[in-house]
């Protein structure tokens, strides 16, 4: 049904039409449309289309941006003065993946030519960034997305630089990275919008939108996502579409019966870093397997009832927006979630698939699926859909500290985040703080996006601290309090600490020979009663006590030249603020 809808709209061949339309929808565009359609909409639409650049590329390309509104509210300061929803979308994170490119341009010229959703420029202000990754998306070849129907020729998963962008919204290591942070923050959108398609298994089901707040988050902006989604589903399945709650991917990879989750990932990717800013993140995820010109229509379908939705029920959505930054700004927020997981709990749900074998490769010997989408299937599988927290953080009552050493590249973290921070203007000499000292630090063997991620153990104990001029004080009474934490407390997987930032502190770099370790040993437990009862206790481990290493740096640590900063975070807690701040961001 859709093809034909589409293929007669392209034979119109209306003004701004992309390279997709044109060719039936089989091509996509390279990046020289975008720069060209960015310049155009503004000359065809004054006053209601701002085009511009809000980053350049590390290969030089220029990064845009359209923002469109009937009413001239064309800047985030118009429409934070008119309480405007701003709704945020993004194609082309991964390149490959470029569907939301052209349903983007497509649905953008008839928003302005009042062929589709009249009036909702007027409600809501509309925020587009075609193609996030451009360096990847003129990465152009046909065989870039093998397991992808259309169009013929896409761009790259990665960047330039090789960075996955939606892996690095909490690290922030790529420059297009931080360019989107700061543009997206300075909107501050209600709703941002990621725009994907699916790898992996064959099924009919054509869309996954997952969207929170709706099982996490503040309870008032749960209870409206939640309505607001069911809406949308019911919209999209009167369309004719298959929309899914959850992305569909088995719990065991190429196994079906393994069933499905409903998930919570952390704030690494988009949309549950925007979700952890109290915002609502939507992940959109046309199949692969449907042809593109499919895919187009769907991603337009799914923002067009976003849209409509969010014009309809603003209000009412930034009213509890604005509820849970009050509540975050008071230090009442405290409690934060850094890693989710599902329970065992589950129940069947019908899945729309088809019908496939499962055996093993005689060439693999690994078991290798087989669909046959001749024959559509519904199969009756497992849905987790409970959550669990794994790891939970209490923000401080006053905030974070970061010592002058770390002071420069974690501010430029932090104003990319939007968060706020001031420094030191004075010494002080003796603080009563918060440290971690790690009682194992552990790194991974390989590395993941360029950095070597380290796991510790322990716990924020009080002790006093000299805090030098220049030290950061990052307070937790804020909007982004719960990013905060996601940033520093050092048990979160997304910790500036867990992707290996501050992987120094964790390496011993001073050391006392052997053989002055051994005569001091003696010393001491001939004078410090507690010591020797220490040490008799840990001989009773038999691992310890089989292990040299081990029980000569029992007495190496407690030698006076001992580096008492070794496995000590370079980032300490305090329950109120420092004396001596001087004003900050």
């Amino acid at each position: 049904m859709l093809l034909p809808v589409l293929l007669s709209l392209t034979l119109q061949q209306a003004p701004l039409t992309t390279v997709s339309e044109q060719s039936g929808w089989v091509r996509t565009g390279r990046y020289a449309e975008v720069e060209s359609l960015c310049t155009a909409f503004p000359k065809r639409y004054p006053g209601k289309v701002r085009c511009e650049t809000f980053g350049t590329t590390p290969e030089g390309r220029p990064m845009l941006v359209l923002v469109a509104s009937a009413d001239g509210t064309l800047t985030p300061a118009t429409a934070a003065k008119k309480n405007r929803p701003v709704v945020f979308f993004q194609g082309g994170i991964h390149a490959g993946e470029i569907d939301g490119k052209d349903a983007g341009f497509w649905l953008l010229r008839d928003l302005l030519d009042g062929k589709a959703l009249p009036g909702v420029l007027k409600q809501v202000t509309a925020v587009f960034v075609p193609v996030f990754n451009v360096d990847g998306h003129e990465r152009f070849g046909p065989n870039n997305r093998p397991n992808q129907v259309g169009p013929e020729e896409m761009g790259w998963r990665v960047t330039g630089q090789n960075y996955n962008l939606n892996r690095d919204y909490v690290k922030a290591d790529a420059p297009e990275m931080v360019a989107l942070l700061k543009l997206l923050h300075a909107w501050d959108p209600l709703f941002y919008v990621d725009l994907h398609v699916t790898d992996g298994a064959k099924f009919e089901h054509d869309v996954s939108v997952q969207m929170d707040p709706q099982k996490i988050g503040p309870e008032a902006m749960q209870a409206l996502g939640t309505k607001l989604r069911e809406e949308l589903f019911t919209e999209l399945e009167s369309k004719g579409h298959l929309p899914l709650p959850f992305y569909p991917s088995f719990r065991e990879n190429d196994d079906p019966t393994s069933g499905v989750s409903y998930s919570m990932a952390p704030p690494r990717f988009s949309h549950p870093y925007w979700a952890v800013n109290r915002r609502y993140g939507v992940l959109v995820e046309t199949h692969s397997w449907k042809p593109y010109a499919h895919r187009v229509a769907t991603t337009r379908h799914v923002l067009e009832g976003l849209l409509r939705l969010v014009g309809r029920d603003g209000a009412a959505l930034e009213a509890a927006r604005k509820a849970a930054d009050a509540e975050a700004e008071s230090g009442k927020a405290r409690e934060v979630v850094l890693l989710w997981d599902n329970t065992e709990k589950n129940h069947p749900i019908a899945f729309r698939g088809y019908a496939y074998e499962r055996k093993p490769s005689e060439l693999t010997q690994q078991p290798w699926i087989r669909y046959d989408d001749t024959k559509p299937q519904v199969w009756t599988i497992p849905y987790y859909d409970e959550l669990r927290p794994v790891i939970t953080a209490t923000l401080p009552a006053g905030g974070y500290l970061v010592p002058p050493a770390h002071a420069a590249w974690v501010a430029e973290k932090l104003t990319a985040h939007g968060l706020r921070f001031q420094r030191l203007g004075k010494a002080v000499p003796t603080a009563d703080v918060e440290v971690f000292r790690a009682t194992e630090a552990k790194p991974r063997p390989n590395s993941v996006e360029g950095h070597q991620l380290l796991s510790v153990k322990g716990e924020w104990k009080k002790e006093k601290q000299p805090l030098p001029t220049g030290t950061l004080y990052v307070p937790a009474a804020q909007k982004g309090a719960h990013l905060l934490a996601h940033l520093f407390e050092p048990l979160g997987p997304d910790s500036l600490l867990a992707w290996g930032f501050f992987n120094n502190h964790f390496e011993q770099k001073e050391y006392v020979e052997d053989y002055l370790v051994e005569p001091f040993a003696r010393e001491l437990l001939a004078k410090d009663p507690s010591v020797k009862a220490a040490w008799e206790e840990k001989l009773k481990d038999k691992e310890f006590a089989s292990n040299p290493r081990a029980r000569l740096r029992f007495f190496a640590e407690r030698h006076p030249a001992h580096d008492t900063r070794l496995n000590l975070y370079p980032v300490f807690r305090t329950d109120s603020a420092p004396a001596g701040l001087k004003p900050g961001r």
